[in-house]
Order: structure tokens, then C-alpha cells, then sequence
């Protein structure tokens, strides 16, 4: 649950928490709504907006608090072979404790754990910690992670979660090889210099296909959404590929609230915060409204991003944003920001959006590991959504709830996910392709109450 591909940098408290010592956060559980635009049923306290201190964040957590002793011997001595991958924060460790005591259980025995170990030398720290711990104590829903406690003890600084078997979907999408089951192995590379590790095993993947991939957006989604409904107002400021974890079912749930943000309050319609995220997926206005000095050097192959900035503008139309970029993804299996591609690909959104506003051209970059198996009707839509999410124009956004809906509609689509009969002609860019002198008539994307025409492709053997 680190931050690569992108940029993390440390991050000041949420606005609901006040610190006596200063640093990190995770955790949460409780009862009551349902969202609009999904029919799950959702539980939660709304968060309070009056500031808390860290006695009473961690007084009035539901979380178990660990020893580190506990914790210690749950991971078997956090030794490496039990390492699940290593992000911004620290090293995440497989662990195993008792269902029903929580006292450290023999390997293969019990209730298995991931359990995040603060790196002394992180940008991350007890702030982060601390920030997790309050968020997740005070909400639940299918698609956030859980937290099951956490560890406070001298220097030490620890979070432990449910574990997350199919790992992130940035694992899925990204590699080539995936080291499972883990939790969440993060990128290679990442701008605040830390680097994601693998142990315990590797195993070949199999790439996501459509149905999957259109499953896990909309688990995403829903999780968003939660947030942004009243009775949760958090904007989660990170979201991202790495931010996505995945059960066993390929249910997905939002993880890594370190950056996680209240939403604005009364008439006020931003957040003034410093800008944080992740490079690629931030949204420009966030970004330009705050000023960015920047530094970057080279150290051991690790590229190091440093950063200061101003107060910049914060919506939850920035997730939304996010939510945008993490489609396309999604779609081409592309990485938002790659420099090893082409320069003009370097920025994947940047690349994509004349693809995306073209129902013609959109299949060309179509992630060509999914061999042309998906519903090319969905696949267009699902490109004119992602075009919505990514407006330059904060207001002309969707919100979360109106994503949920466009979502759940593709889902419920006859025609989710097909064989063709013929394999599409591969064009440009690892993207599949397919016959360009096809008629056009147009389809329409429900988002809310609003229809967005757009011109789609005939018939064509994609879609028998």
C-alpha cells in the first residue's frame, strides 16, 4: 500500500484529528444506510468533524491493540519469507492469529493477517498511522479493508488488517508475475525511494478478464461513493491501482487511508490542503492550484521525488478524477505514468483521451490480453464514462454515485463478455484493433439523470 508510479509525500493530519505528538493512522465498524445507486446495504457512524486527540482516537477505536510481542510472534519474527511487499509506509508481513482471542496462532492455523510494519526511515509516520487508525475505526463497508488492530508501543508503529488473497490490482494488471497470495505488493519503483519486495512464493497470473475487470470498478466505485455519502464525507485523496485490494471472489476494497481527507463542511465547497496523492492520477485542479517545487535525484537506480507545495483546492470530484484514470487502466493495462514508453505515452490519460472520445478508435487501445474477448458496446461505454471522470472541469464530473449506477447498468448488460468469432487485427500500441470502415450510429451512457450521446460502432463479430 505504498505509493509508486507516482509521487507520495508526507502527509498532514485529517481535519477531525488533533496531535499531541504528531504522525499516522487506520480502521473501522459500525451500523446503517444504503447507498444510492447501489443496492448494498452499508454500515457506519458519521465522522465527527469537532477535533480529537490521539487518546481519544485510539480510546474509542474497535480495534484490538496489539503488543508488539503479539505481533512479533504472529509473523513468525517478521521474518522475510513472510513478506507480502513493502510500500511508503513499511514492510507488509503475513501473519496468523486466533479468530475468536486474537493471541498469535502456529502458521497455517487461524485467522490469517497482513500486518504493516512503520520503516523508521519512511516519509510516512505516526501521523499517517494515526490517520488510518481513525478513519477505519469509525467506518465499515464491504469495499473498504478492514483493519483488526493495531500496535503502539515505544518506536513501533504497526496495523493489522484482514488479508487480502488475490493481493492489488495493480499485481493483476501490471505483472507478469505476482508473488501470492499477497496482500499488496506495490510498484517497483517508487518516488519517495522506497521499493516493493516479493517473497514467499511466486505464481504465474492469469490477465483479468472483462467481467472482472468491470466487478472490481465497480466494488471501487462503491467504495468511493461511501465516502462521499453523508454519512462518511472523506475525500480518500490516493486512489489508485496499489489503493485496490481483492478477496478471493475478486471483491474489491479500498485500502491506505494515510492521505484520506474530511470533505468540506458547511457552504464551503473545497478542502484548502497541502497537494498529495500520487503523480497520474491527481487531478489538475488540485494540482494547479498548488505550487510545486520539486527535486529529483538518482540513488541506487531509485528515482527519489521531493516535494513541497501549497494549498491546493480538494473535492471529492478529485477522486472522481482518479477513479477516471484507474479506468482507463483498466481498459488499455496500461500504467498511468510510464517513462519507459514512447515520450508522447509517457502520460497514459494525456495519450488516451482522443482514443477514448472515439468509439472507433477506443478498441485500438483495448488491452490486447484480453484477445478480444469483452463487449465492445461495454468497452465504449465504459471509455465515454472514464472521458466524464476525467473533465477538466471539476462540475462536469460525474459524482460516485452516479458512477455506480453507469456501472451497475454494464453490468446487468446482456452482453458483459463475448468470444468473438474472429480474432480483432492488432493495432498500435499492444492495443487490439479490429476493422475501422464500420457504419456508426449512436449509443447513449446513463450517468445519473443525464444521457451522453456517443457514436458507436454496427454490429460487428465482437458483438454475435
Amino acid at each position: 500500500m505504498g505509493n509508486c508510479s507516482g509521487a507520495e509525500v508526507k502527509t498532514e493530519s485529517p481535519s477531525h484529528i488533533g496531535f499531541a505528538s504528531g504522525s499516522n493512522s487506520k480502521h473501522g465498524s459500525k451500523k446503517g444506510t444504503v447507498l444510492s445507486g447501489s443496492s448494498r446495504r452499508v454500515s457506519a457512524s458519521s465522522v465527527p468533524l469537532t477535533p480529537r486527540s490521539e487518546g481519544e482516537i485510539l480510546s474509542s477505536s474497535t480495534s484490538k491493540s496489539f503488543t508488539f510481542s503479539e505481533l512479533r510472534t504472529a509473523t513468525r519474527n517478521f521474518r522475510p519469507d513472510s513478506v507480502l511487499g513493502e510500500g511508503g509506509f513499511g514492510a507488509v508481513f503475513k501473519g496468523w492469529i486466533d479468530e475468536h482471542s486474537f493471541a498469535a496462532a502456529k502458521p497455517g492455523t487461524g485467522l490469517v493477517i497482513a500486518v504493516k510494519k512503520l520503516n523508521p526511515e519512511s516519509f510516512q509516520g505516526h501521523r499517517e498511522w494515526l490517520t488510518e487508525v481513525s478513519y477505519l475505526s469509525q467506518l465499515s463497508h464491504p469495499n473498504l479493508v478492514k483493519l483488526i488492530g493495531y500496535c503502539l508501543e515505544d518506536e513501533q508503529r504497526l496495523l493489522v488488517y484482514e488479508f487480502m488473497p488475490r493481493g492489488s490490482l495493480e499485481n493483476h494488471l501490471f505483472r507478469s508475475e505476482w508473488f501470492a497470495p499477497f496482500f499488496a505488493v506495490t510498484h517497483p519503483v517508487c518516488f519517495d525511494g522506497s521499493q516493493s519486495v516479493g517473497v514467499a512464493g511466486s505464481s504465474h497470473y492469469h490477465p483479468l478478464s472483462w467481467s472482472l475487470r468491470m466487478k472490481i470498478a465497480l466494488g471501487a466505485a462503491r467504495g468511493l461513493a461511501f465516502l462521499h455519502s453523508d454519512k462518511a464525507k472523506v475525500i480518500f485523496r490516493d486512489f489508485k491501482t496499489s489503493n485496490v485490494l481483492l478477496d478471493s471472489t475478486y471483491n474489491a476494497k479500498l485500502s491506505d487511508f494515510g492521505l484520506a481527507k474530511d470533505g468540506p463542511s458547511g457552504s464551503k465547497s473545497h478542502v484548502s490542503t497541502r497537494v498529495m496523492g500520487t503523480y497520474g492520477y491527481a487531478a489538475p485542479e488540485y494540482l494547479s492550484t498548488g505550487k510545486e517545487q520539486y527535486k529529483i535525484t538518482l540513488l541506487r537506480a531509485i528515482l527519489t521525488y521531493k516535494s513541497t507545495f501549497s494549498a491546493g483546492h480538494l473535492t471529492a470530484k478529485s477522486d472522481v478524477y482518479s477513479f477516471g484514470v484507474v479506468l482507463v487502466e483498466l481498459l488499455t493495462g496500461q500504467r498511468a505514468i510510464d517513462k519507459s514508453r514512447p515520450s508522447e505515452e509517457h502520460n497514459l490519460v494525456e495519450w488516451a483521451k482522443p482514443h477514448l472520445a472515439s468509439n472507433r478508435r477506443v478498441i485500438r487501445i483495448m488491452d490486447s490480453r484480453l484477445q478480444g474477448r469483452y463487449s465492445v458496446a461495454g468497452a465504449q461505454k465504459t471509455a465515454g464514462l472514464a472521458l466524464q471522470c476525467l473533465s477538466m472541469q471539476a462540475k462536469r464530473r460525474p459524482s460516485m454515485d452516479q458512477v455506480v449506477i453507469a456501472l451497475e447498468q454494464l453490468q446487468d448488460a446482456a452482453d458483459m463478455e463475448r468470444t468473438p468469432k474472429t480474432e480483432p487485427r492488432s493495432s498500435g500500441r499492444g492495443g487490439s484493433g479490429r476493422a475501422h470502415n464500420m457504419p456508426r450510429r449512436k449509443i447513449s451512457v446513463d450517468v445519473g439523470n443525464a444521457k451522453v450521446a456517443r457514436p458507436r460502432l454496427a454490429a460487428s463479430p465482437l458483438d454475435a
